[in-house]
C-alpha cells in the first residue's frame, strides 16, 4: 500500500470523529503550545535582563564598603589615582543621602541625592537633555549646583526647562545646571531618573555624609573588568587589613549568573510542559487501542484478502502519527499566536519566539505519535484473521 494512500485513510478516520480526535489531540496541543510559550517567555526575560545590565554597562565594577570607622574610609584622591592603570578607564566615587527633603517653588517632596564627580555620567551612560553635567571645576570649587533626573524634573518643574532654576535640598539653595534624559532603572531597581546629582565635596560638607561608601569603576573592555577587580581587591585588602570589609560587584558576573538562572528556570518549566506531551501520547495510545477494538472485523477482512502484517501495522501507526502531528501543528500555531499576541495584554513583559524550539516541539509531538502508536499498531497487526472475523 502506498504511503499517500495510508495518509488519506488516516485523514478519513480522523475527520470521521472530529470531537474524539480533538480530545485525543488536546494533550499534544497544550504540550507544544506550552513549550513554545514558556521558552519565548524565558528568552524575553533573558533579553530584558541583558538590556538592563547593558544599560549600566557590563564592563562595570561596583565597590561597596561595609565596615564603619576610619579604618574603612576611602580617600577620593587615592581612588582617582587608579585611573592611571591600564585596566581602569574611569572612577566615580559616590556618597548618597536617601530621602532628602527637596523644595522647588511651592513643591515639596523627598528624593535621593548623590554626591559624585564628572566621570559618573559616562560610567552610568546618562545623557543630558538640557544644560550640562558636573564639571571638574564644580568639584574643585565645591559649587552648589545640581543635575537632576527626568522624574525629579517632572515632579518639581513639570514641563518647564529646569536649567537655571533654584532648588532647595535640606533648606540649602542649589542651582540646576542640567537635566538628564530618561534612562530607566538598572538591574538593582534604582535609576538616575529619580536622583539629584551634586559635586562630591559639596555633598560631603553640606549634608555631613561622612565617607565614600560606593565607588563605580569602568574598565576599557569587558575582559579588563576582571583585572580591575583583582587590582581593587588587592588594594582594599591591603588598606583595610582584611578582605571582609568590602564587596566587589562585577556586572559581567551578575549578568552571567542571572542569565544562567533564567535559563535553568526556563528548562525546568519546559520539562513540566513536556509532561503534557507525554500525557497526550498516553491519550493517543488509549484511543488507538479503542480504535483497534472497534475495527477488529475490518482488520480480519483485510488480512483474509491478503493484506500483510506490515501493511496493517503501518496503517494504524500512520493514523496515530497523523493525530499527534495535527495536534503538534495546532499547538505550534497556538503557541506562535500567544507569543505575537502577548504585547496586547502586557507590554512590560516581552516574549521572543525561538524557531528552533518550534521545530523541536513539533518534531517531538510527531515522535510521541510514533512511540505511543506503536503498541496499538503492533497489536492490530498480530490479530489472527479467523479470530478477527469472529469478532462482533
Amino acid at each position: 500500500m502506498k504511503f499517500t494512500e495510508l495518509i488519506r485513510m488516516a485523514m478519513k478516520t480522523v475527520t470521521g470523529s472530529p470531537l474524539r480526535t480533538f480530545l485525543t489531540m488536546l494533550g499534544v496541543i497544550i504540550g507544544v503550545c506550552s513549550v513554545i510559550a514558556l521558552v519565548a517567555l524565558g528568552n524575553g526575560t533573558t533579553d530584558k535582563i541583558k538590556a538592563q545590565y547593558e544599560n549600566l554597562g557590563t564592563n562595570l565594577l561596583v565597590v561597596n564598603v561595609n565596615g564603619m570607622g576610619r579604618a574603612t574610609q576611602l580617600d577620593y584622591n587615592e581612588l582617582m589615582q587608579f585611573e592611571g592603570f591600564p585596566e581602569i578607564s574611569a572612577i566615580a566615587p559616590t556618597m548618597t543621602k536617601n530621602g532628602a527633603h527637596i523644595k522647588a517653588d511651592r513643591t515639596q517632596d523627598t528624593s535621593n541625592v548623590i554626591g559624585t564627580n564628572d566621570r559618573y555620567q559616562s560610567i552610568v551612560k546618562a545623557d543630558v537633555a538640557s544644560g550640562r553635567f558636573l564639571s571638574p571645576s564644580d568639584l574643585e570649587f565645591r559649587s552648589k549646583v545640581v543635575v537632576i533626573g527626568s522624574e525629579v524634573a517632572k515632579t518639581y518643574f513639570g514641563t518647564l526647562d529646569p536649567v537655571g532654576e533654584t532648588i532647595r535640598i535640606e533648606g540649602i539653595p542649589f542651582t540646576v545646571i542640567g537635566q538628564l534624559k530618561e534612562k530607566g532603572s538598572n538591574i538593582g531597581g534604582t535609576s538616575v531618573d529619580s536622583s539629584i546629582l551634586v559635586p562630591l565635596e559639596t555633598a560631603r560638607r553640606q549634608f555631613q555624609l561622612g565617607t565614600i561608601r560606593t565607588t563605580y569603576i569602568e574598565a576599557p573592555t569587558r575582559d579588563d573588568i576582571y583585572k580591575a577587580q583583582n587590582t581593587m581587591k588587592s588594594y582594599l585588602t591591603y588598606k583595610f587589613k582584611s578582605d571582609t570589609g568590602f564587596t566587589l560587584i562585577n556586572q559581567d558576573e551578575l549578568l552571567a549568573a542571572s542569565t544562567k538562572a533564567t535559563d535553568t528556570l526556563t528548562k525546568q518549566l519546559v520539562s513540566v510542559a513536556a509532561i503534557s506531551l507525554l500525557v497526550g501520547g498516553i491519550g493517543i495510545m488509549n484511543i488507538m487501542l479503542v480504535t483497534v477494538s472497534e475495527r477488529t472485523r475490518e482488520i480480519g477482512i483485510r488480512k483474509s484478502i491478503g493484506a500483510k502484517r506490515r501493511s496493517i501495522l503501518l496503517q494504524f501507526l500512520v493514523e496515530a502519527t497523523v493525530i499527534s502531528g495535527l495536534g503538534g501543528l495546532f499547538g505550534l500555531l497556538l503557541g506562535i499566536g500567544i507569543v505575537y499576541g502577548w504585547p496586547l495584554f502586557s507590554k512590560e513583559q516581552t516574549l521572543r519566539l525561538s524557531l528552533d524550539v518550534c521545530l523541536y516541539a513539533f518534531a517531538f509531538s510527531v515522535l510521541v505519535g510514533v512511540v505511543f502508536g506503536l503498541y496499538p499498531a503492533n497489536k492490530a497487526s498480530k490479530l489472527h484473521p479467523i479470530d478477527a472475523l469472529r469478532s462482533d
